[in-house]
């Protein structure tokens, strides 16, 4: 493990969060922050003196990655756009710093800390937190190398390893709950309600694996919902006519992103028998609707209780996903040591420009850069690589 000491950089880079292991999808979906959140933390953060972060917000956690002062300032800047407060988030949460962070990164995105072993949806979704802080100048040097990196990693992983092998994830996991506690499938009205990322890939597992086409959707931009329909060869309907699909519908899925919920109780009464599934973080079917007898409610907590064969062998390749996270982890703190250099590289370039500085002479200027910075990296000696590269030079 990397030594933070003398590191400033990455002794200050900190990540608070919370995740599934101590919370259910309920607290969860206090803390979860949608865009128009997180643009709002942004907008703020530098009043808090943070000006490098990004915030992954998924189904399983709620994390804010920065190089921060200290740990309160991440904490009081994520709670001050979200329902829960401090003393709930800091009760609950865990904090990591320096090679902790940078490591706890690597974890997260091959789908190592993750609800489902190796779903590695997460990827995207590291992704997209990233690209909307960069877009909103919160992504340095520092992280945007970091990112960078843990995204090399985690496809090294997809491809030579099978952790996220199989059909596991929190989509096949609504399909597989359905498959084994509903009997004659392609008799059921399915629903599906929110046609993003999750909605999408549930879909599609609706009708790879269950066989069935019986399937209507419904979205609040309903060119999307339209798209995917045509492409899949089912029926969609407008949002206006949510509560008569409620009515027609046997199966109901959810992976809307309302920050209340789109599904109540009272729409459920006379409805009958309905198994429904949430996969919205926060929850997007009133809890009151899970204590109707006639209904059967199960969120993303109770999917990932799901085992089978395929999880058994993806933990069988935890292994080799560290060794491979190992490797690029070390790439990454070479490319930060020989960070630090960089100032003095520059120096010493511009010094022997100024000796000779014809266009014959930068090969072997940039040789004797090249060399100085690999004796560095080995070496904590810079004034005296100074002048044994000058000394190589007029040599």
């Amino acid at each position: 493990m990397y030594s933070n000491k003398n590191n400033s950089e990455i002794a200050r880079f900190t990540v608070v969060g919370i995740n599934y292991k101590k919370t259910d999808a309920a607290i969860r979906g206090q803390f979860a922050i949608n865009n128009e959140q997180y643009g709002q933390i942004l907008t703020i953060a530098p009043q808090k003196g943070i000006n490098e972060l990004f915030i992954l917000s998924t189904c399983n956690r709620t994390e804010i990655y920065a190089i921060a002062p200290g740990v309160q300032q991440l904490t009081e800047l994520l709670c001050s756009q979200t329902e829960g407060d401090v003393d709930t988030f800091n009760e609950l949460a865990y904090v990591k710093s320096g090679a902790d962070a940078v490591q706890h990164l690597f974890e997260v995105s091959a789908g190592l800390d993750s609800q489902i072993l190796g779903d590695y949806e997460i990827l995207g979704q590291i992704k997209k937190a990233a690209k909307f802080a960069k877009e909103h100048g919160f992504i340095g040097t520092f992280i945007e190398r970091l990112v960078n990196s843990i995204l090399q990693s985690s496809k090294a992983i997809k491809t030579g390893t099978q952790l996220s092998g199989g059909t596991v994830s929190v989509s096949f996991a609504a399909v597989q709950y359905i498959k084994e506690n509903i009997s004659n499938i392609k008799d059921k009205n399915i629903l599906l309600l929110g046609t993003g990322k999750i909605g999408r890939n549930t879909c599609k597992n609706l009708v790879d694996y269950l066989q069935t086409k019986n399937i209507t959707l419904i979205n609040r931009t309903e060119d999307k919902a339209q798209q995917l329909a045509s492409e899949l060869g089912l029926s969609t309907a407008p949002i206006s006519e949510l509560n008569a699909e409620l009515s027609k519908a046997d199966i109901i899925l959810v992976s809307t992103n309302a920050e209340e919920p789109v599904i109540l109780s009272s729409q459920l009464q006379d409805a009958g028998n309905k198994l429904i599934i949430d996969l919205s973080i926060p929850c997007n079917v009133e809890a009151a609707a899970g204590k109707l007898e006639h209904i059967t409610l199960v969120d993303v907590d109770a999917l990932s209780k799901i085992k089978d064969e395929t999880l058994q062998k993806r933990k069988d390749e935890v292994p080799k996903a560290l060794n491979i996270i190992e490797e690029h982890y070390k790439d990454f703190i070479d490319w930060y040591d020989m960070r630090k250099h960089v100032p003095v590289l520059r120096e010493v370039k511009n010094k022997l420009q100024e000796l000779d500085n014809n266009s014959e002479s930068k090969e072997k200027i940039q040789k004797v850069i090249n060399g100085l910075a690999i004796k560095m990296r080995k070496e904590l000696t810079p004034g005296c690589q100074y002048i044994q590269a000058i000394n190589e030079f007029i040599a």
